[in-house]
């Protein structure tokens, strides 16, 4: 496709519907960024800049059109030692090298990394938020807590009916954005005794301007935000990445993953630069955005500059946005990215992936730690195919004439080594045992040192004992492994290759 074709595609395809979900966005962005900026103990400000800035920088620098990136308490919860020891302005230095260390993975294409998650610790990753997103709403909803009554309640259920309901009557305005101007509206004439916007934190009241972060700088200054920068680097890298895979899911279109590794590296660099701190796509503001017609670049934009507006142009407005309307979008978006298919499947699909999926749940639920909970599920999935494979290995042993034939066949690795070594005796030990011996692994392929190793120690075994050993079948990787690296004489060894001419 031509650039202006792409142009075309991913800013004026769909101007209507993008600007419309764009505006949904910002509304529900606002509270989420003040309670990522108390979660990192710093102003409301601090999170609200950054959800602008990077809503707007990555809507051009970003490789998923329609996705949603911001502010995020992945992030802020690894800020929390930094703010509290050392203050904002090292959070405005940290989030900077943070974007310089996302630059760097881009380079070196560590987005590749994600061809190691399986499709069970995704599913997982989605179900995890999911829990996690309806979780965050239950201060709003458990009785006794200020503001949480009947008539929250009440607003709740009228917020989900309408966002429901109205669908089926009309869609050329998002169901979400009417919720939230009618309930707003009713909540002002009736003055309802619910929260609103404004008790989560003070809105700011001007422009974010430029400026670079007061610290020192010195080799001192790298040292104490270095391993905070990495940790926000990978935690955001992988929250994007995987957020990507979902709305590419979702809208079952392609994306650029190693352009959104660099474009969220330039997006936070910004952010920090106009007062914010770090952030990372969001997949709850990005299903948000998807559900209510948002596919292109502008809807991303359109949130950002809304936000933007509606702090510094509309801000007592605002302010006075019923928690409870903002509650049920947000219900909304938990009960449509929770994988529901997942509970079925539990009994359908392989234990263990069954279990790679709960795990990862489980720990992402218990840490609130999404990168702790995909490492887990990840190094799970590695385990577990590691099993199968060493177990799709097998050595059969046949005597003709005055040799004994072991025939080889599967994958002989690190894992399956031991396996290896005990198929073979030292030829001694059997009923009919043979002078010569040929071990036959044209069915075998051998993948590492600890193969090739593994190969010496039975050779050098039955020849030990007194037995002529020759290996044939080799195939051309694993012939390149025992020519480098095995220690035993390779007179013996023959590869399966039709010799050159």
């Amino acid at each position: 496709m031509t650039i202006s074709g792409t142009l075309q595609r991913d800013w004026f395809g769909n101007i209507r519907a993008d600007i419309l979900a764009g505006i949904v966005v910002a509304l529900a962005l606002i509270p989420e960024a003040i309670g990522f900026s108390i979660i990192a103990g710093v102003d409301p400000r601090v999170g609200l800049y950054a959800s602008v800035a990077i809503a707007m920088v990555i809507a051009f620098t970003g490789g998923r059109p329609g996705m949603i990136s911001a502010a995020t308490a992945a992030v802020a919860v690894v800020v929390v030692p930094l703010v509290r020891e050392y203050g904002v302005e090292y959070l405005f230095a940290a989030t900077i090298l943070m974007g310089i260390f996302q630059g760097l993975a881009a380079l070196l294409r560590f987005d590749l990394l994600m061809q190691f998650v399986s499709r069970s610790v995704i599913t997982g990753f989605v179900n995890a938020l999911a829990i996690l997103i309806f979780m965050a709403q239950l201060p709003q909803l458990i009785p006794g807590n200020p503001g949480v009554g009947l008539e929250a309640y009440a607003m709740v259920g009228a917020a989900l009916a309408m966002i429901y309901l109205l669908p089926r009557v009309t869609t050329a305005i998002p169901s979400p954005l009417i919720a939230i101007v009618v309930l707003t509206a009713l909540a002002i004439w009736l003055g309802a005794p619910v929260n609103t916007v404004a008790d989560m934190g003070e809105l700011p009241d001007g422009l974010p301007y430029f400026t670079l972060p007061d610290v020192p700088l010195t080799w001192e200054t790298l040292r104490i935000i270095a391993p905070y920068s990495a940790t926000m680097a990978a935690v955001g890298l992988l929250e994007s990445l995987l957020t990507a895979q979902i709305v590419d899911d979702m809208t079952h279109t392609g994306s650029d993953k190693r352009r959104e590794s660099a474009g969220q590296g330039a997006a936070n660099v910004v952010a920090a630069l106009f007062g914010g701190m770090g952030g990372c796509a969001m997949i709850g503001q990005s299903v948000i955005n998807v559900t209510s017609g948002g596919r292109g670049r502008l809807s991303t934009f359109t949130a950002g500059l809304s936000l933007l507006i509606m702090l510094v142009l509309l801000g007592d407005l605002v302010g006075r946005v019923p928690m409870p309307a903002l509650v049920a979008i947000m219900i909304m978006v938990s009960i449509g990215t929770f994988s529901w298919n997942s509970i079925p499947n539990l009994g359908k699909h392989p234990w263990q992936s069954s279990v790679v999926m709960l795990t990862t749940v489980g720990v992402v639920v218990i840490t609130h730690n999404l990168a702790l909970g995909v490492l887990a599920g990840v190094i799970l999935s590695g385990v577990f195919f590691t099993q199968k494979v060493m177990g799709l290995f097998e050595v059969v042993r046949t005597r003709e004439d005055e040799s004994a034939i072991y025939r080889a066949e599967g994958q002989v690795f690190y894992a399956s080594v031991d396996r290896f070594e005990a198929a073979f005796g030292p030829e001694s030990g059997q009923s009919d045992p043979a002078d010569h011996v040929v071990i036959d692994v044209s069915k075998a392929h051998f993948w590492d040192i600890s193969a090739v190793g593994a190969l010496d120690k039975v050779v050098e075994r039955m020849r030990r004992n007194g037995r002529s050993v020759k290996v044939v079948g080799l195939n051309r990787a694993s012939a390149d492994l025992v020519d480098k690296f095995a220690l035993t004489d390779k007179t013996g060894v023959e590869s399966g290759l039709a010799p050159h001419p």
